[in-house]
């Protein structure tokens, strides 16, 4: 019986019973000249068939398991973002080195957050104008801020911990120049940056 018919009677896939077939050669067959597959013996159709159909079932069972496995593996990932995203979110800090209503049973040291921004110097011109450097920062201002302040509860949260004291902000101001291929001088953005220090505790309420 050609391949082709036995799947058509066992409603089972020809091109993945060949490839199997020829792979684990379970029964004896033919390959004609035109590449097709036969098997000869009715009672080797139903070894090779039972055999293969137990094939599937394992190869289902195996990717039942692995399916199950990473959805397991993403709902973990999603509770721990989620774990954490409200933590961040509940973390308390303070520019002083305690809270009301709170004693810290820890303290696990010093840590910092960071981030920084670039401002076009601009050009000046008939159809242009030099940027407003004061106005341009003020308005980057309060956004690194608010991410050095995020970096830093992600610090505190890596240490294990859920507040942070003695927040402070550093900042700096960079004019960075280079030389150009002519010779002359070529003036880069403006660089201002800022870090948020603090000391990283662990506090329990009263």
């Amino acid at each position: 019986m050609k391949t082709k018919d036995i799947a058509t009677k066992y409603r089972i896939s020809q091109s993945k019973f060949d490839d199997w077939l020829t792979k684990t050669k379970p029964v004896p067959f033919k390959s004609s000249m035109m590449g097709g597959i036969s098997i000869d013996s009715d009672a080797d159709v139903e070894v090779a068939v039972s055999r293969f159909e137990q094939h599937v079932a394992e190869l289902d069972a195996r990717a039942s398991e692995e399916r199950a496995a990473q959805d397991a593996q993403r709902a973990a990932v999603e509770r721990a973002a989620e774990e954490k995203r409200k933590a961040l979110a509940s973390m308390l800090i303070t520019s002083g080195f305690n809270f009301d209503g709170y004693t810290i049973t820890k303290y696990s040291g010093y840590i910092s957050g960071d981030d920084v921004v670039q401002i076009d110097r601009g050009t000046s011109g008939f159809f242009s104008s030099a940027t407003n450097v004061g106005d341009s920062l003020m308005k980057s201002l309060s956004g690194i801020r608010r991410k050095a302040l995020a970096e830093l509860k992600e610090a505190a949260y890596d240490l294990g911990c859920n507040a942070v004291v003695g927040v402070d902000f550093d900042y700096l101001t960079l004019d960075p120049e280079t030389a150009s291929s002519s010779g002359g001088t070529m003036y880069l953005p403006y660089v201002f940056g800022v870090t948020a220090n603090g000391n990283a505790v662990i506090i329990e309420k009263n």
